[in-house]
């Protein structure tokens, strides 16, 4: 694209939005705007020029704006950096607005009342709330505090709309940040979704030390169980072979910032889940996906015995020992999806 620079809205000033903000003002193809919700925190932010609770010591960029409450500035593209319980709020605010929305959260929206029976994603909710908008996501492999710190890092945009996927890569593509385009939406999105739960079990592989042995073999037979499901849903398998399947499951199932590795950690030095989630205090998106990934595969008949493993830790049915045995007690089998 080309002309005047993007104006950007970033709705939530957490680690991941608060991240992408400042990247994208740093590499000054877009004027940013960074929207936290609590007027407070927004002026905090605004005279530390540093988000000091999710990323301290990283300077804003000059050039970064930060607001609060209402009305929401005036953009050309609004990016909803909350987790995914918040998402059908903001589509359903945004819908009037005809301004194109991305979101950055990953994950399966827990089932409504009165609605669906099983947990949707991220374009299944704007087709219900907002079915008017031009909407896309941002994913792939990504701790905000790298990205912060202007570490190389690869990311994917994904929308059906060549316009949106165009506008992401304008506003987020830099020498520090490499965002590719993909109009597989619902492969990206089951990719960042179920990644979550396998890093939960990775991180419990780990916790255990049950050996680099185990964890590969939970990281491969794991990219079988979110391709078999993408599948069923409609999306491209080789979409898992890139950066929102595979890519995105190493980082997270491996890497130290993970907060859902961290998780399976923690249960299993025998912490309860409340104490997991509160020593972390950042949300860990797998804890509250986990439900909604195993349900959706139960609909469609996808057998996912490491997702229903992880389901049954988190609700305190298996103990670790016998979610292991569960798991390697499974009857032989060819290898495939």
């Amino acid at each position: 694209m080309t002309g005047a620079p993007l104006n950007i809205t970033i709705l939530g000033a957490g680690a991941w939005g608060t991240a992408l903000a400042i990247s994208a003002a740093r590499h000054g193809a877009a004027q940013v705007t960074l929207w936290a919700r609590d007027p407070a925190q927004a002026a905090k932010l605004a005279s530390t020029r540093e988000n000091r609770r999710y990323l301290p010591g990283i300077p804003f960029p000059d050039s970064l704006l930060v607001a609060s409450g209402e009305p929401l500035p005036a953009a050309d593209l609004v990016v909803v950096g909350t987790p995914m319980a918040g998402l059908r709020g903001w589509l359903s605010a945004l819908a009037e607005r005809q301004v194109p929305v991305a979101w950055l959260c990953k994950g399966f929206e827990r089932p409504q009342a009165g609605g669906s029976a099983v947990g949707l994603m991220g374009h299944e909710i704007a087709a219900e709330v907002a079915p008017g908008l031009v909407t896309g996501v941002l994913s792939g492999p990504s701790f905000a505090q790298e990205v912060a710190r202007g570490q190389p890092t690869a990311l994917v945009a994904a929308s059906r709309h060549a316009t949106m996927r165009e506008a992401l890569v304008t506003a987020f593509h830099s020498p520090s940040l490499r965002v590719y385009a993909n109009d597989d939406v619902v492969g990206v999105e089951v990719g960042g979704a179920v990644k979550n739960v396998l890093a939960i079990a990775t991180g419990f592989c780990d916790g255990l030390d049950l050996g680099l042995n185990a964890r590969a073999a939970l990281i491969t037979r794991g990219l079988a169980e979110m391709t078999r499901l993408g599948v069923a849903l409609g999306a491209q398998a080789e979409t898992f072979m890139g950066l929102s399947g595979l890519g995105d499951l190493v980082l997270t199932a491996t890497g130290d910032l993970s907060r859902n590795r961290q998780v399976g950690r923690l249960l299993a030095q025998g912490r309860t889940l409340a104490q997991a989630v509160e020593s972390l205090g950042h949300v860990a998106e797998g804890v509250y996906s986990a439900q909604t990934v195993v349900q959706r595969a139960r609909a469609l008949g996808v057998d996912m015995p490491i997702s229903e493993a992880v389901v049954a830790l988190l609700d305190g049915a298996l103990r670790p020992e016998q979610a292991v045995a569960a798991l390697m007690g499974r009857d032989p089998k060819h290898e495939g999806l």
